[in-house]
């Protein structure tokens, strides 16, 4: 029984040489798994670009963790494993990055509409202030726009060659006259 032991222990030891003999290389490890990381990459992603870069990243953490992985035979499976979760996680920021982009093309869209409806808003709004003030007569419709302007009554007296005096008589009377008239073509255009 001695002699069956001491057997046991020398073929163990030879299991365990060799299993150290037997030691991984990347080299050999990519040219026996490539395809299969290939072919477990595209059937996750459907998509052969995506399923290479995939299939880089395992090969790239196979080689960062070659030291942890010591059986042989539990490489492929280890591979496999690792080129599934790869792939998920690819296709979870792919979606992800969609997500954003179209919500982000949803908003600038949204904006874009908005910006257009306020720049013909505010276009067609000058056009109807225009068509008021066309409107006024002179001096009046001057008196106001410099008024409009922050210019005071001393100086668009001096550069209408007004009376100082009569200023704010012109500027009241064109303010009526404006609201009335651009009061006349809101209601004409609803019309």
């Amino acid at each position: 029984m001695r002699e069956g032991a001491e057997i046991l222990v020398d073929v163990m030891s030879e299991q365990t040489a060799t299993a150290a003999r037997e030691k991984i290389e990347f080299d050999e490890a990519f040219t026996l798994h490539h395809r299969t990381v290939f072919r477990t990459a595209r059937s996750v992603v459907q998509d052969c670009g995506l399923a290479e870069d995939v299939t880089q990243e395992v090969f790239l953490r196979l080689y960062n963790h070659m030291d942890s992985i010591t059986d042989a035979e539990m490489l492929r499976p280890w591979l496999i494993r690792v080129a599934i979760n790869v792939a998920r996680n690819t296709l979870r920021t792919k979606f992800r990055a969609n997500t954003r982009d179209e919500n982000y093309v949803k908003e600038y869209e949204e904006d874009a509409v908005c910006s257009i409806e306020t720049s013909y808003e505010q276009r067609e709004q000058l056009s109807e202030v225009n068509r008021a003030l066309s409107k006024i007569k002179e001096p009046l419709r001057s008196c106001l726009i410099l008024k409009q302007q922050g210019l005071s009554y001393k100086e668009i007296a001096e550069s209408l060659s007004l009376n100082e005096t009569s200023i704010g008589t012109f500027v009241a009377r064109a303010r009526k006259e404006f609201v009335r008239f651009y009061g006349k073509i809101g209601r004409e255009e609803i019309q």
